[in-house]
């Protein structure tokens, strides 16, 4: 099995957490292989303070592929959310709904504002906006029937592509089936870095026997909205002993 953190797109097709023996990655940037069944655990879980600062930014973007903009009724509404505090607590107005058994955020407020079978897009340039769009995002390129459309549409960076030429190579060998996995939910957040263009945000997830994992991952406001930025290194998620120095937060 790779190491974890590794990309395993070539041999497993699906999101990570329909797989037994795959981790949800926040994002998550890509397919993490976990060794030893759901996560990995140490003798000494990382804290937030152990978490890492973020993703590769500047390397990343100057050859980061940019989404097709919206053109015409496609262009997203204005959304009343002008908050540029990070929340310390819960944000208000936040629903949840179930995608691919995953329960996801969305506010009127905030966002998204405009939600297709596959595709939840238009959030507020703020940091309760930036917050949804990468939990919708993160789940959604990962567990959508038409994933190429959400990861074309709402990631840019230097490992989109080979993401998506990898993932459609392996899903021709090797067609999956869902059922039986193990189903990672988002359990709380913490901002590392915030302003109007890029958001860095860690959010924990927990699993069904109640193993803690952190991901950070970035956001970049592109063409009037969120995108999910995949890096051509992704960084691991780390195992977490706790909510602490985290904000609480969950749908399920």
């Amino acid at each position: 099995m790779a190491d974890p953190g590794s990309y395993t797109g070539a041999s497993e097709p699906r999101s990570p957490w329909l797989r037994p023996g795959f981790v949800l990655a926040a994002a998550f940037v890509g397919f993490v292989a976990v060794v030893a069944g759901v996560v990995v655990l140490t003798s000494d879980p990382a804290g937030p303070d152990d978490a890492p600062p973020g993703s590769r930014l500047s390397a990343d973007r100057a050859t980061s592929p940019a989404p097709s903009p919206p053109a015409g009724d496609d262009r997203c509404p204005e959304l009343p959310d002008r908050r540029q505090e990070l929340p310390t607590a819960t944000p208000r107005g936040v629903t949840w709904s179930l995608f691919a058994a995953v329960a996801v955020p969305a506010s009127e407020e905030s966002g998204p504002a405009v939600i297709g079978e596959d595709v939840a897009r238009c959030y507020a340039r703020t940091p309760v906006g930036a917050l949804l769009a990468t939990s919708q995002i993160s789940v959604r390129y990962l567990a959508a029937d038409d994933w190429r459309k959400v990861t074309r549409l709402q990631t840019v960076g230097a490992g989109r592509d080979t993401y998506i030429a990898g993932r459609t190579e392996a899903e021709k060998k090797s067609p999956t089936d869902p059922d039986g996995g193990v189903h990672g939910q988002i359990a709380g957040f913490r901002f590392v870095t915030y302003d109007d263009s890029t958001a860095v945000v860690q959010t924990v997830w927990r699993f069904p026997d109640g193993a803690l994992q952190a991901a950070t991952t970035t956001v970049l406001w592109r063409d009037g909205d969120w995108r999910l930025e995949y890096p051509a290194d992704p960084a691991a998620p780390i195992p977490v002993g706790s909510l602490a120095g985290y904000t609480e937060w969950g749908g399920v």
